[in-house]
């Protein structure tokens, strides 16, 4: 199986400042705030559906479908906001080489890849770079920001798309773990998530 590029980057661009509910200084208007608050545990996860390019589910893969089985990671990626990220190859190569690890607690991963309608899927497959992701993660597009905007994860600035965030929804549909970053960095390893879990 071919390995994401830049997966050495992993450790460098896996380490910064992170957003966590000590936050609460924040402006009342800032939005990772209130994507924290959206999203906060506990709270029921809102349904999405999104077409899947890659990996083990494919067309239309709907939220409630795939976490009636069992719980769901969801983690939202940049997208394209000019050119590929670095840290998102880093971040899905971390997930990609513990892909037996989630599949061990009956997992689902799902990496989603935010950005405008236009050309999103040629970008998408250019992030990919023919890798074929094993189970159980799967690459979801979300055209127009759709589920981005929904979460409340909207980075709506010059070269922007969406925070970097993590979700895992347990199987009654509650939000169980969430990290959402400010930066680029900052983002949840799968170490960290499966301890999570």
């Amino acid at each position: 199986m071919k390995r994401l590029s830049l997966l050495a980057l992993a450790a460098c661009t896996l380490s910064a400042a992170l957003i966590t509910p000590a936050a609460a200084q924040r402006p009342a208007n800032d939005p990772v705030k209130a994507a924290h608050q959206l999203l906060a545990k506990g709270q029921t996860a809102k349904d999405f559906q999104l077409q899947a390019i890659g990996g083990e589910l494919s067309g239309k893969v709907r939220l409630s479908k795939v976490n009636a089985e069992g719980p769901v990671v969801v983690v939202v990626l940049r997208g394209f906001p000019g050119s590929q990220c670095p840290a998102c190859t880093a971040q899905v190569g971390d997930f990609v080489n513990n892909a037996d690890k989630f599949a061990a607690k009956n997992t689902r991963v799902l990496l989603v890849y935010p950005g405008p309608v236009s050309q999103l899927d040629k970008r998408a497959e250019e992030f990919l770079h023919g890798t074929k992701l094993p189970e159980p993660l799967t690459f979801l597009l979300d055209p127009g920001y759709q589920f981005t905007n929904t979460y409340g994860l909207r980075w709506d600035a010059p070269r922007e798309t969406a925070y970097p965030s993590t979700l895992i929804v347990d199987k009654a549909g509650k939000i169980k773990f969430v990290k959402i970053s400010d930066t680029h960095r900052g983002r949840s390893t799968a170490a960290e998530v499966l301890a999570a879990l």
